[in-house]
């Protein structure tokens, strides 16, 4: 992190220190209390379970050099504290202070799925050209978002930043603290739909986004989507569209060749001119990925030859569609998040590898209201449709893919409540020569099973 003074932190919050020095300067921000050694800034966070004001004094004796506080904290001698109104929305503000103060030419990427993988590649191609930052892990809302970006350092040229939200309005904050030059939207699914009422409100929240983007700068959007196809028009900036087998988008993938679960290669069509493209990635789902990737080069001044080298050698997040062979079988963790659309493309992947039986461990997918019962019952035809031969499911809402499953005649069936419950007879039926597709939204705890079965 780049240098901050107190009256940078003061004017960002609107804050008034209570006590302390008016003269300090701060190289790093946390909001971990344990992290605070060699004079942090530390931001309390009041979360579900905990409200981190508690943790205040433990932080001043790790080290910090201030501490932020919208309660009445009683101050220790020689501390620093800073009042403001809400430390969280604090942290947003401070890094909205920075952004603005160490701008970089910048990425956002948002989507109902396939955000990380997107961002993973865009990644790739913008670190071919420029030294970049990206948001790590899934560190894409509200806390994660700032972190990341005191995370720019002074030779950083470029961020790529991934923005997640399940709620209205959450994108428009984001993006007012990220900033964007440019904007991919991965896609409009179901993700999220219990708190956004349909696709259309979860299209309306995704391109809240906009609102950032003047004329000179760019959205990048799936051209093969039915919402954000109508983009083009009504959009305050350039739209760039990118698509399958078709030449009304500005970047297209054609000859598709889906060599299972060792990735799958393509000819990218941009301006004109013919690329091929290499993604390590199974599912033809990241073609759409990585065009997004090619349509941000272009954007940035990096030609799609080049940005098909940086998609080639690109490193993913773990947990995120990994594939390993484990004791003789081919296991395909993607137990990170779920939802209908990501499960459907998991199982894609499940039916192209080579194995001698194909085993579906499906868990509930989160957020998805009232239309869970139906969502999660089609999903069984989905089961039925790959080949799969086994199906396990854990979870009341992935019971209903099993009744969808067997409804359309799948005879190897098995339900469970809990993961734990799951666990033993996972790792017992698998078997030496089997490919095992694990996934289930990420409070599942699906890693578990990963874990039982390989161990």
């Amino acid at each position: 992190m780049q240098k901050l003074t107190m009256q940078d932190i003061l004017t960002a919050t609107g804050g008034t220190l209570v006590c302390g020095s008016a003269d300090m300067e701060f190289n790093d921000i946390t909001t971990d209390s344990r992290n605070t050694a060699g004079g942090k800034l530390f931001i309390p966070i009041v979360g579900e379970k905990f409200d981190a004001h508690d943790f205040i004094p433990a932080a001043f004796d790790m080290g910090a050099g201030a501490s932020l506080t919208h309660c009445d904290t009683e101050p220790r001698l020689g501390e620093t504290l800073i009042r403001v109104r809400n430390t969280r929305t604090a942290l947003g503000d401070i890094a909205r202070y920075y952004k603005q103060k160490y701008n970089v030419p910048t990425v956002a990427v948002t989507g109902s799925v396939g955000k990380t993988t997107t961002k993973d590649m865009i990644f790739a191609v913008v670190s071919r050209k420029y030294n970049a930052i990206k948001t790590l892990g899934n560190f894409n809302n509200d806390i994660g978002l700032p972190l990341t970006i005191f995370r720019m350092e002074k030779e950083h040229e470029a961020a790529v930043l991934e923005i997640g939200m399940n709620h209205f309005g959450e994108i428009d904050y984001l993006a007012s603290i990220a900033r964007p030059d440019i904007a991919v939207i991965t896609n409009i699914g179901m993700s999220h739909i219990e708190n956004l009422g349909s696709r259309e409100g979860i299209f309306k929240a995704k391109t809240e986004v906009l609102k950032y983007l003047d004329a000179d700068k760019a959205v990048i959007v799936n051209g093969d989507d039915d919402y954000l196809s109508t983009l083009k028009g009504s959009a305050p900036c350039k739209v760039v569209y990118f698509g399958i087998n078709n030449p009304e988008n500005d970047v297209y993938a054609k000859d598709i060749d889906d060599r299972g679960v060792d990735g799958i290669v393509f000819t990218a069509v941009a301006d004109g001119k013919e690329y091929l493209v290499n993604v390590a990635k199974s599912g033809v789902h990241n073609v759409y990925n990585a065009l997004a990737a090619i349509c941000v080069g272009r954007e940035m001044g990096i030609s799609p030859e080049e940005a098909a080298k940086g998609i080639a050698e690109c490193e993913y997040t773990t947990m995120r569609m990994t594939i390993t062979e484990e004791k003789g079988m081919t296991i395909i963790n993607d137990c990170y998040n779920a939802s209908p659309d990501s499960i459907r493309a998991a199982l894609g992947v499940l039916a192209s590898a080579k194995a001698k039986r194909h085993v579906a461990i499906l868990g509930d997918v989160f957020e998805m209201g009232d239309f869970a019962p139906k969502a999660h019952y089609d999903l069984g035809k989905s089961v039925v449709e790959s080949n799969a031969d086994v199906l396990i499911t854990v979870g009341e809402n992935a019971a209903q893919i099993a009744k969808g499953a067997r409804d359309c005649g799948m005879e190897n069936v098995y339900s469970f409540e809990k993961t734990l419950e799951a666990q033993s007879f996972c790792a017992e039926t698998v078997q030496e020569g089997d490919a095992v597709l694990i996934k289930a939204s990420r409070g599942m705890h699906f890693e578990d099973i990963y874990k039982e079965i390989t161990k």
